[in-house]
């Protein structure tokens, strides 16, 4: 199972964000990178919090023969296609792809999996149980309805 998220707070190229998380997903699909399943959008504050418009944000099941390092290099490329400018951290952004998970790989670097804080935050984990229900944690174990249960309160994450 390989699991992506999205998210953005920006307007890109592709109109708002729930336009250009159809056209970013489009463009994964152009590139080899199949979409299975798709969660609804998710409304949320920017986390951590700050003065930023709210995110929308979503997570895909792929599927793909490219190796956890080369799916990251095209996650990043498509979120430069978009308007992505890295530079300071949690700034608002016209789209943000995460890799969250890969075949439940756990590894320290190039990249690092699972994604490192996907288990703590609401705006991952409630459009993740959608898609996949029976997701376990794949360091800790953990079932995605115990993540949800120990989410810190005040994340504010609802469906739009």
């Amino acid at each position: 199972m390989i699991l992506i998220g999205l998210g953005a707070n920006l307007p890109s190229p592709a109109g708002p964000p729930a336009e250009t998380f159809r056209a970013a997903l489009a463009a994964l699909a152009a590139r080899g990178v199949r979409v299975l399943r798709v969660s609804r959008a998710y409304r949320s504050p920017a986390w951590p919090p700050s003065d930023q418009p709210d995110y929308l944000n979503a997570v895909a099941l792929v599927e793909t023969t490219l190796a956890p390092p080369e799916l990251l290099a095209l996650l990043h490329a498509l979120e430069r296609e978009f308007g992505r400018v890295r530079g300071e951290p949690n700034a608002a952004r016209p789209l943000d792809l995460d890799l969250l998970d890969y075949h439940g790989r756990v590894q320290a670097a190039d990249p690092v999996l699972p994604h490192p804080r996907m288990g703590a935050r609401a705006f991952v984990l409630l459009p993740l149980v959608e898609i996949a229900p029976h997701w376990r944690h794949p360091a800790s174990g953990d079932a995605i309805a115990d993540l949800i249960a120990r989410l810190l309160p005040g994340q504010g994450t609802r469906v739009v």
